[in-house]
């Protein structure tokens, strides 16, 4: 508990300057009351979050009841919002500060004060600016985070099969089961996959938070999904075995990470841990290469071995890449001496806020990672980012939403 004090402590000052500062701002009493009550919610959501932590996610994050994930995503909302407010807050109050500075210096009053009419008006802009953000987290903890997306990209290579030109592959990533809170609204979005009728369907890892069985409650519905080349996956840093205080002892930890390769096997995916297979079509095919996790982060399993996912494999055949982390991309797979025309890869989640339309895209993950989200092409290789299909301890999505890409792959 002590490590939390500190971030505690600022979290409180921060409330208390924000709506200190906003209760002063109105004369209305409604608009007081209405003030103070926010203030109450918004503390309320702090403790109801640090309670749903020791009863949900102490142990790893196992299916929360829908009030824990709606607290935690109150918390985020509220503080974010607070940050923006407190910026107008603080210019506004250095603003009126130099200004009665300046008159109390021409006047040499020490009862001289300004008009506080003028300064209110930064303050309340600040304020309705506010509101959209905070409108953006609402709709996110409460719908965004199951408003499924299907997202279809055309990628053209010169040297594609031709007998490939048009094939469609459905592509996720993230699923993080631990998380859902409603089990019809995760299994509508499994329908849309199936719903596109791809000719193969790829996943790329982190199928749970912590535990095997997380994904318990939709082993059937993924099972159902098909494809007539096949479904295939690789795994996620989520999925590995982590520390003996995540499990509780190592005997469970590997237990459980035995229990997440068979859940792969009963939903029907094939699971390849730096192996390669062959996609056959009319008597020409490419390979596709499912690697184990490699991550830039020394919090990450470094497992990915290209060199022995590529046995048997020449470096004339097309490929296509699974590889959870796209750090693993721009750190070993671009210089790497075999050419991967195109790699898939998730794990970023985009952060699950930020700005995401057709002509620009922003979230604060890319101060983190270079390759957040969409389509990249660097040294003639492509890379594909998946959105994620999932959430993770935000539970919401604001402004990015879980995403079901359909790659069309084109010869050109």
């Amino acid at each position: 508990m002590q490590r939390f004090l500190i971030p505690i402590i600022i979290i409180i000052t921060l409330k208390g300057y924000v709506y200190g500062s906003l209760i002063r701002l109105f004369e209305r009493p409604l608009y007081r009351r209405l003030a103070a009550l926010l203030a109450l919610i918004s503390v309320t959501s702090i403790g109801t979050t640090y309670l749903a932590f020791q009863l949900h996610f102490s142990n790893g994050i196992i299916a929360p009841p829908l009030w824990a994930n709606l607290s935690i995503g109150l918390m985020i909302s509220f503080l974010v919002c607070e940050l923006i407010l407190a910026g107008f807050f603080v210019i506004d109050d250095l603003v009126g500060i130099g200004k009665k500075s300046v008159h109390w210096y021409k006047t040499r009053d020490a009862k001289a004060s300004l008009s506080l009419s003028r300064r209110k008006f930064l303050k309340k802009a600040g304020l309705v600016l506010t509101l959209l953000p905070f409108s953006s987290f609402i709709y996110g903890i409460t719908k965004g985070k199951y408003n499924f997306w299907v997202n279809n990209k055309a990628v053209v290579f010169e040297d594609l099969p031709a007998v490939f030109d048009g094939f469609r592959i459905a592509h996720i990533s993230d699923i993080h089961a631990g998380s859902f809170d409603n089990v019809e609204a995760v299994k509508k979005g499994i329908q849309m996959i199936q719903d596109q009728k791809p000719d193969l369907i790829l996943f790329t890892g982190d199928l749970v938070n912590s535990h095997a069985k997380e994904i318990e409650p939709y082993l059937e519905s993924f099972k159902a999904l098909s494809a007539p080349y096949g479904k295939f996956s690789v795994l996620g840093n989520h999925d590995y075995p982590g520390s003996r205080r995540r499990y509780g002892d190592e005997n469970f930890a590997k237990a459980n990470f035995s229990k997440i390769k068979e859940h792969h096997k009963t939903m029907g995916f094939d699971l390849m841990l730096n192996e390669n297979r062959k996609i056959t079509k009319s008597n020409e095919y490419f390979r596709l290469l499912g690697v184990e996790n490699w991550g830039r982060s020394s919090h990450f399993p470094k497992l990915g071995d290209l060199d022995k996912t590529l046995r048997d494999c020449s470096e004339k055949e097309f490929n296509i890449l699974l590889s959870h982390d796209p750090t693993h991309w721009e750190d070993k797979v671009l210089d790497h001496p075999t050419k991967f025309h195109l790699t898939l890869s998730g794990h970023t989640h985009g952060m699950q806020m930020g700005i995401d339309l057709p002509q620009f895209k922003w979230s604060p993950v890319k101060y983190v990672y270079k390759h957040w989200a969409g389509l990249y092409n660097e040294k003639n290789q492509n890379l594909y980012v998946n959105r994620g299909f999932g959430f993770l301890a935000f539970a919401g999505r604001v402004g990015v939403f879980p995403e079901i890409t359909i790659l069309e792959l084109k010869k050109g």
